[in-house]
């Protein structure tokens, strides 16, 4: 066997083990949830408001905040990175393209807390908006928006550029390509960054914690002013309850209630990523 032959198959075998360590990592996870979780999930848990600080009752409340909390956060976050993508790659001049691209990917990681502590600040204390689940939406949609905003531009500077050159032959005009082309070829694209996003913003807790929730007699909110409750919020209540046998329970089914929605998200935005490609 040549040298060539032995490095490539080195390198093959490596990158086999690394992705099955991955896989068996993901897959060891997923089963200590739902071993631990499983006991804690009945029709109570999940249709009941919880008591006694998570101690007892369900979590009904919290995965009505979590869905609540994030469909905002969505609805926020999609039109202002779609805007800003389509700007950065059909208006904006080269040089500053790559200045913006690289302040997008140095603010896709700031640490979570440090939005938290800006939303409290800027939102809560500055625009006197309070705990609330508006001020948790904004600051949720805010911090998605670099991880919406790359993935929607991946997908829009991979469309051929056969397809902008016969749309221009054909007299299409700037806005006319971007509504025609652009935007129906690139779908996948927003569904995937959308889906990241929206996977960040429904496990994260440091900055709702500072600007959204509160953690005892929370249910839905009837108006823009009031707080919400959402299942990492409520699992942090529960954890720190470690002396409890129930509360830990509580908390390993609520962690499984999140991943499963989380899930679900998942395999929505896959199919309508695989229907939109096809189409």
């Amino acid at each position: 066997m040549s040298r060539r032959k032995i490095r490539e198959w080195i390198f093959v075998f490596s990158i086999g083990v690394l992705t099955l360590m991955g896989c068996s990592t993901l897959l060891f996870v997923l089963g200590v949830v739902l071993y631990k979780g499983l006991p804690a999930i009945n029709l109570e848990f999940l249709t009941q408001a919880s008591r006694n600080f998570g101690s007892e009752g369900g979590i009904l409340y919290q995965c009505i905040g979590t869905i609540w909390i994030v469909v905002g956060a969505a609805m926020v976050s999609f039109p202002i990175a779609l805007g800003a993508t389509l700007y950065q790659t059909e208006y904006l001049h080269k040089n500053l393209k790559t200045a913006s691209s690289t302040m997008l990917f140095a603010l896709n990681g700031v640490p979570s807390i440090v939005f938290g502590l800006f939303g409290y600040i800027f939102f809560c204390s500055y625009l006197n908006l309070g705990i609330s689940w508006v001020t948790g939406v904004l600051i949720l949609g805010i911090m998605i928006i670099p991880t919406v905003t790359v993935s929607i531009k991946e997908a829009i500077e991979s469309i051929p550029m056969s397809f902008r050159e016969s749309a221009l032959a054909l007299g299409f005009t700037r806005w006319g390509l971007i509504r025609k082309v652009l935007i129906p070829q690139s779908v996948h694209g927003m569904v995937t960054g959308l889906l990241l996003g929206l996977a960040r913003a429904a496990g994260e807790t440091a900055p709702i914690m500072f600007t959204a929730t509160t953690f005892l007699g929370v249910t839905v909110p009837h108006s823009f002013k009031e707080p919400i409750t959402t299942l990492p919020t409520h699992i942090l209540v529960l954890a720190e309850e470690s002396l409890s046998a129930v509360a830990r329970t509580n908390a390993w089914g609520a962690a499984m209630v999140l991943i499963t929605i989380v899930f679900t998200m998942s395999l929505v935005a896959l199919f309508l990523r695989n229907k939109t490609r096809k189409g």
